[in-house]
């Protein structure tokens, strides 16, 4: 397998736009990752962006980006309060935000989600980040979901055992609101963590997965 780096471009060092639906879905489908990288390269430039919160989930959202962007220089957050569960009814508005963060951002890099994503709003989010951002390098994350929806991810990012760990135990601590969905479980996140190790051959044996639909050489 080819492997990959993140290094800086001519402007200076990269940057990183992580964009979210929901308040939890940024650090569930690709918090690994973004521990990773800025242990790697502390000097990135991140932007953390979700798109549906309430009150108390923006709190919880807010603490859960603040703990994993500790090692950022100057992350960006942003939440943003688009009715949850109404995502393709609201589009033309959700459409604005997004052409009003292309115009503050031109990311190296965006994690986003997965464009065959069975909830809705994860596909609206998907089908906007294409749309808008036409130019430039996406990686779309997974989510597990009673809907199910799980593939076959072509792009893996390994995890060291801290990194997986501070994953698991940053999405327990923070979202308290979570806790009574029967699938939010540390068992969850480890075990699909565990399975795309195994399709890696990660060193550690857990990795998270992504799909690159477009990549140039």
């Amino acid at each position: 397998m080819l492997k990959l780096s993140l290094g800086e471009t001519a402007q200076g060092p990269a940057t990183v736009l992580c964009l979210g639906a929901h308040c939890d879905d940024i650090e569930i489908g690709c918090g690994g990752a973004i521990l990773r990288l800025l242990e790697e390269h502390p000097q990135v430039s991140l932007w953390w962006v979700v798109l549906s919160a309430n009150d108390l989930r923006e709190r919880e959202a807010r603490a859960s980006a603040e703990a994993f962007l500790k090692g950022a220089v100057s992350p960006k957050v942003v939440v943003k309060r688009f009715r949850n569960g109404f995502f393709p009814s609201v589009i033309a508005e959700i459409k604005e935000f997004f052409e009003e963060l292309k115009g503050e951002v031109s990311p190296d890099l965006i994690f986003s989600h997965h464009l065959q994503d069975l909830h809705q709003d994860h596909r609206t989010v998907a089908e906007l980040t294409w749309n808008t951002f036409r130019d430039h390098m996406i990686l779309e994350y997974e989510i597990p979901k009673y809907d199910g929806g799980l593939g076959s991810p072509n792009l893996f990012i390994p995890l060291g055992d801290a990194q997986r760990e501070a994953k698991v135990s940053t999405l327990m601590t923070q979202f308290e609101s979570q806790k009574q969905k029967q699938w939010f479980t540390p068992e969850t996140f480890n075990g699909l963590a565990r399975l795309r190790g195994i399709e890696c051959n990660a060193p550690s044996g857990y990795a998270e997965a992504f799909y690159c639909r477009k990549a140039v050489f």
